[in-house]
């Protein structure tokens, strides 16, 4: 495997949900920490939906590994995020046999 650039400060978030006052619940993001990443872009594509498009880009992005259950590595339901762009993790393993870094399959939405 060819070691990744690790490059990119992205923001790891997980969702909290917080009642509105209304009897009903909203989601708010918090940040973990920050872990350097590398992004390596996918196929992407494009739909209509509610009056917009969205256009989707998947992309793996590779940190460093951290041990199962630590708050520092990522997990699917979390996301990725740098200034205005936002990544939503689908799915994380191992990178390679040596267990030094993880892959997160994540994908961009964005709405034109």
């Amino acid at each position: 495997m060819i070691r990744p650039r690790l490059n990119r400060p992205l923001a790891l978030e997980v969702a909290e949900r917080l009642p509105d006052g209304a009897g009903g619940f909203v989601d708010s993001w918090s940040a973990l920490g920050t872990l350097w990443a590398e992004i390596r872009p996918g196929a992407g594509d494009e739909r209509a939906q509610d009056f917009a498009t969205l256009s989707r880009v998947s992309c793996r992005i590779l940190v460093r590994a951290a041990p199962v259950g630590a708050p520092s590595r990522p997990r699917p339901e979390q996301r990725f995020r740098d200034g205005g762009r936002v990544w939503r993790i689908l799915a994380v393993t191992e990178s390679d046999a040596t267990g030094a870094y993880l892959t997160c399959f994540a994908r961009e939405e964005v709405a034109a």
